[in-house]
């Protein structure tokens, strides 16, 4: 793999480097400079010409400032004539504005795969993406991976004889309904309508729960609002405890501190799509490895090998 070259923003360079490390590749140093003005520069401190570059920057919060890096990132390989450039995201935190649900308001998703792709982008490799129609926002390819398989051999490791898969709302019914198939369980799912960013009503649960310990399975947890939700509407209908798992865990406002309180939840689970300092974990919380599955994927989209297994 002598003619890669792996960049990481500041977003995650924990993750950056733990993909080099399965790689057995360098991972070359960013510069980022500020001016006066408050304008970024950046400077890929490696060779690019006729180079496979990778530059790996979920969009995580301080989710604009990590957007213009990315930016600057792409024009600068596309002006230092690298042969081509992929955007390893792991979190593309404008997924969520995917469909216009209210008068004048923006699509952000579509609006910065746009972007990415007028800076240079030239193939994304993202992972669990908020819903289906984000994929077909890139006008360039886009290998779109899933942590149910590092998620699905956590939990084997329980007894799930008594087990119920649960989906916060339908939307994620479909994944959910694969990740119990992996662990050869039932799912049943909630029905859910969001009033606003921190207000969801969760009005019931379909399938069969009573007595039943859960595995909450959701995209991601930023405040939490549509867990608790869905965890009262669980003890009301007499569910047993429950293991929360999701991939991007964001963990806003003190969601992980409330979810560590919280007498049901027996366990926390997330990958490290998005950065979350060790001082910041609870004694509940277990944080799984995606950076495996990503290098496997960087280094077939650099060999030319098929990635699709990997979807599987």
């Amino acid at each position: 793999m002598r003619d890669i070259a792996v960049f990481s923003g500041s977003a995650h360079p924990e993750l950056a480097a733990e993909i080099c490390d399965h790689l057995d590749v360098p991972l070359h140093p960013v510069r980022v400079d500020r001016f006066a003005n408050d304008c970024l520069e950046v400077q890929l401190q490696a060779n690019c010409r006729e180079r496979d570059v990778f530059l790996v920057q979920p969009l995580v919060p301080p989710v604009q400032e990590n957007l213009v890096e990315l930016l600057l990132m792409l024009d600068a390989a596309k002006g230092a004539s690298a042969a081509r450039t992929t955007v390893v995201m792991s979190h593309y935190a404008y997924a969520r504005s995917d469909k216009k649900d209210e008068p004048r308001i923006s699509i952000g998703g579509r609006l910065v795969a746009d972007l990415l792709t007028a800076a240079g982008a030239q193939r994304v490799l993202a992972m669990t993406l908020h819903s289906p129609q984000v994929h077909g926002f890139f006008s360039v390819p886009v290998d779109h991976l899933h942590a149910l398989r590092e998620l699905a051999d956590h939990f084997r490791g329980y007894d799930l004889s008594n087990t119920v898969v649960v989906s916060p709302d339908l939307g994620n019914a479909k994944e959910a309904s694969a990740f119990a198939r992996r662990l050869g369980i039932s799912v049943a799912a909630g029905a859910k309508q969001r009033f606003s960013d921190d207000r969801v009503v969760i009005s019931d649960v379909i399938g069969e729960v009573e007595g039943r310990d859960i595995i909450v399975l959701d995209d991601e947890i930023a405040r939490g609002s549509t867990v608790f939700e869905l965890l009262d509407r669980l003890r009301e209908r007499g569910a047993g405890k429950a293991r929360v798992a999701c991939t991007h865990g964001l963990f806003a406002d003190g969601a992980l501190e409330r979810l560590q309180a919280h007498e049901d939840v027996l366990e926390i689970v997330c990958t490290n799509t998005v950065p979350l300092g060790k001082e910041k974990w609870v004694p509940k919380l277990k944080v799984l490895s995606i950076a495996p599955a990503l290098a496997e994927a960087v280094r077939r989209i650099h060999n030319g090998e098929s990635v699709s297994a990997l979807f599987h």
